[in-house]
């Protein structure tokens, strides 16, 4: 079921490798949606406050991992274009050392750090002891989470999207009937519903490195060799340390952000927690789209395959766009009813606060697009440097413009919403202007590449 994405129709090649991966990362936020919808309909305004906070800060510790993961798999992906197989197992090995160990570090940090979370994040003390109780399950899952990214990530690299969709399916499914059952059924609360989410994280990530080490040749050739060489280990690193890095910042600065929210209270932190959700859903796709354009072109650049590299490129831009206008407008329109999804039509102040974030980010949401496929271009060319430091504008814009219009009685809370595209539009002015003016370096390597037309 892998894909070599260096041949074929490009936008199609592209467009159908793509959706296995939309769809699987849209049942993804089908763990914690599942988590708040139940909790904001049946367990009230703190719950919710606790299980949307509780999301991100998991975001941003799970971001650690996904950066690992995205970073080796961008390495993959050239290996696998340049059909190096000797170099692919090394790099296999020696990221499984890496991430592996790292995982671990991060569940021992998770629960050592525990109750410095409240400071922190600012959490009002009538919400500590829900979020606290759902925390201190759901950090059980982050080697899980480990293990479905890993896989997951090489699966994609080599051209195989629909197994990750595969596992995701069930893992979702079960999420929710176990939601139910823990939350309603047996009345476990905000525990139930993380541990509803723990066991099916597991079912996915065992699930997948099972499958992978049964079906693909290179992770069982890979782990038939103990050595690990110190050469490929920084490699590895090279690719992985800037994505993680790119990640991590970004959801730090939404981990900022999250503690500027709590401040303001419960209500906003209800109206936060549901709105971003429906915001993760409406702009999901992009993002994925993102990372299979990255796939894409790390293959071809890999092989070397210039044209397909820049029709990839026409191609990524028309679609994404055009996808991110008509979301906007249904964001726009439906905010109100989105909202109704997870409150109760009673809590006319959460919803209220919802709806007004939901109409300034949506109308924007064209300005992540664009944001994605520049993340993606950059880690695939070899340059991830180039992500972070479009991140680091991106959200260190946003978080100082939180901050500040926030500190604003006039404009208060609104301020922190307006500051997100802001820093969208800004990131991406630096990511399109650096593109101008380095194109020739970046591609340099075209003039000698062989011409692909008929392929394109």
């Amino acid at each position: 079921m892998n894909k070599d994405l260096t041949s074929g129709p490009v936008m199609r090649s592209m467009l159908l490798f793509a959706v296995p991966m939309i769809l699987g990362n849209l049942l993804q936020q089908c763990y914690n949606v599942a988590d708040t919808l139940i909790v904001g309909q049946f367990l009230g305004k703190n719950a919710l406050a606790a299980v949307g906070s509780s999301f991100t800060l998991m975001t941003f510790l799970t971001s650690i991992l996904l950066g690992l993961c995205m970073g080796s798999g961008a390495l993959f992906s050239i290996r696998f274009g340049q059909r190096d197989d000797e170099g692919l197992r090394e790099s296999i090995r020696a990221s499984f050392a890496l991430i592996a160990a790292a995982a671990l570090v991060l569940s021992a940090a998770a629960f050592i750090g525990l109750d410095f979370i409240q400071v922190f994040l600012r959490v009002p003390a009538e919400v500590w002891s829900a979020m606290r109780e759902y925390l201190s399950v759901i950090f059980l899952g982050i080697m899980a989470t480990f293990l479905y990214n890993y896989f997951a990530s090489f699966l994609r690299a080599v051209g195989n999207s629909v197994v990750p969709l595969a596992f995701l399916a069930v893992s979702a499914i079960l999420n929710i009937l176990l939601d139910l059952l823990f939350v309603l059924g047996l009345e476990r609360g905000v525990s139930g519903a993380a541990e509803a989410t723990v066991i099916a994280q597991y079912i996915s990530g065992v699930g997948i490195a099972i499958y992978a080490l049964m079906k693909c040749p290179q992770i069982r050739e890979s782990f038939t060799g103990c050595r690990v060489r110190w050469a490929c280990v920084r490699e590895v690193a090279a690719f992985s340390i800037l994505t993680c890095a790119q990640q991590s910042v970004m959801n730090l600065g939404i981990l900022m952000v999250q503690g500027l929210v709590n401040s303001f209270g419960a209500t906003v932190m209800a109206a936060f927690a549901a709105a971003v959700k429906i915001d993760a859903f409406a702009y999901m796709p992009v993002q994925d789209f993102g990372n299979a354009f990255s796939t894409f072109i790390a293959q071809n650049y890999g092989a070397r395959r210039a044209e397909r590299i820049r029709a990839g490129l026409k191609g990524a831009i028309l679609a994404s766009l055009s996808f991110c206008a008509v979301v906007s407008a249904l964001v726009w329109f439906f905010a109100r009813p989105l909202m109704g999804i997870f409150v109760e039509a009673g809590e006319t102040e959460i919803i209220r606060e919802g709806v007004r974030y939901l109409r300034i980010e949506g109308a924007f949401y064209g300005g992540i697009g664009c944001l994605f496929l520049l993340y993606g271009l950059y880690r695939a060319l070899e340059k991830p440097g180039l992500s972070l430091v479009l991140t680091v504008i991106s959200l260190g814009t946003r978080v100082l413009l939180a901050y500040m219009l926030s500190a604003v009685p006039t404009v208060g809370v609104v301020g922190i919403w307006w500051a997100v595209p802001i820093g969208w539009l800004l990131a991406d002015a630096a990511g399109i202007c650096y593109y101008i003016l380095r194109r020739r370096r970046l591609f340099a390597w075209m003039s000698n590449a062989p011409s692909e037309k008929k392929a394109v």
